[in-house]
């Protein structure tokens, strides 16, 4: 039988302003803007999706910008770290690059058998890292503005900060098609597929305090299912467990539903189809600010209130 949860679709934060969030994940770190639209429970707020050149679940970075919101707090009960993968021979490239500008990072590390990792803050804070490894075989962007042998692949994993980790695994494990594939220390690691691309690390840390919101703090993190069917039999499943499962959302480009793990952490079970390209050709994603259709009559009033945003790529040059 092939699993229901396939591995990681999408992480969404909070950031404090539009155009620093665009400048840095679309200037710095040359990811795609795949997606300009807002959000559908806040419809004067953005949504902006950052990810590969196809927009492809497992690489899909989102934020909703509130301009003023306080700066939260990492801590127990939240997703803390959010890791992208990149090739193995580009740590000094972007060691060079995130000192260029500026982007507070720590030495590299070594981490498991065959990873090395940046950690880094973007401007708010968010807990970021850049994992070289020789097992990723996605390729980057092809045409962006970090060139192809250095640019980020897409996800590498997810870091869980918990009081402790059996209840949360129990979940991923039982519920979530995952598996247990490497520990050490107080780190323990998951995957639904073994690829670099959807690992999910609890780590322990019973002494530290709990999170809180505010910009640079992750809201919930989606995990990827086929289609319709397999989300509803992975929602099944967790109603007979006694979790507590939204019914199935429509956010336009996927199906959700969302329950809170044991830990505190927002999940979200989110459907591959029906995609970014929808509404806007493949060539052309994130080009132009896109409406659900129950907002089309309030274009003109969100276009006035939304902050324009543009990405000068010339400023991120090497």
């Amino acid at each position: 039988m092939s699993n229901l949860v396939t591995g990681l679709h999408h992480v969404t934060a909070i950031s404090s302003e539009a155009q620093g969030n665009l400048d840095f994940y679309g200037g710095v770190l040359g990811l795609r803007l795949v997606k300009k639209t807002i959000n559908f429970d806040a419809p004067d707020i953005y949504h902006l999706y950052y990810g590969n050149e196809k927009g492809s679940p497992g690489t899909i970075l989102t934020f909703f910008p509130f301009p003023g919101i306080q700066k939260g707090r990492k801590g127990k009960g939240q997703l803390t770290v959010t890791s992208f993968s990149i090739p193995d021979n580009s740590i000094d490239y972007w060691l060079k690059r995130l000192t260029k500008f500026h982007v507070k990072h720590e030495k590299p590390a070594p981490r498991f058998e065959d990873e090395l990792y940046i950690y880094l803050e973007d401007n708010d804070g968010l807990g970021l890292e850049l994992v070289a490894n020789k097992r990723d075989e996605r390729p980057g962007f092809t045409y962006g503005n970090i060139p192809k042998q250095f640019a980020i692949k897409g996800f590498y994993g997810i870091t869980l900060s918990e009081e402790g980790y059996e209840k949360t695994a129990s979940i991923l494990t039982d519920q979530m098609d995952h598996l247990l594939i490497a520990e050490k220390g107080n780190r323990f690691r998951y995957s639904a597929g073994g690829q670099p691309s959807g690992f999910v690390d609890i780590l322990c840390k019973p002494e530290g305090l709990r999170g809180e919101g505010g910009s640079g703090i992750v809201h919930h993190v989606a995990f990827a299912t086929a289609n319709e069917t397999t989300q509803l039999k992975a929602r099944e499943k967790l109603v007979n467990r006694g979790y507590n499962v939204t019914p199935v959302i429509d956010r336009e480009y996927f199906h959700s539903i969302y329950f809170r793990e044991p830990g505190g952490v927002l999940f979200e079970i989110a459907t591959v189809p029906p995609g970014f390209a929808i509404d806007e050709e493949p060539a052309h994603l994130g080009e132009a600010l896109k409406l659900p259709p129950w907002e089309e009559h309030n274009r003109k009033i969100l276009e006035r209130i939304l902050p324009p945003i543009h990405l000068d790529l010339k400023r991120f040059e090497d």
